[in-house]
């Protein structure tokens, strides 16, 4: 009995490492979230009162959505959205921000 693959299943091989290599990095994703404050890529607006996190150092930014997580730190709004993370996801973000350029900015 001969086995055949069908076109569409060979075209899907085929195009599966380009759409593994297309899937932004979780840090990304999760960090477009802080985007209306914090700006695209953590480098906010200059008329913006929001903390840059382009370039920050990971620790200090895990610190700092720890502290703010387990209400430690003052905020507005802050403690309710990293009462929304894992540590894991803030890990991740954090290494995210850490790779951005400070001040580079892109087009908002």
């Amino acid at each position: 009995m001969k086995k055949t693959i069908s076109w569409p299943v060979l075209i899907g091989l085929a195009l599966l490492p380009s759409l593994v290599l297309a899937t932004p990095a979780p840090g990304r994703v999760l960090g477009a979230a802080c985007a209306a404050c914090h700006g695209t890529d953590g480098q906010p607006l200059p008329a913006a009162d929001a903390l840059p996190l382009a370039g920050m150092n990971p620790q200090v930014f895990e610190l700092k959505m720890l502290a703010f997580r387990s209400g430690q730190a003052p905020a507005t709004v802050m403690h309710q959205i990293a009462k929304g993370y894992t540590e894991a996801q803030i890990q991740a973000m954090a290494a995210f921000f850490a790779d951005q350029p400070k001040g580079a900015g892109r087009a908002r």
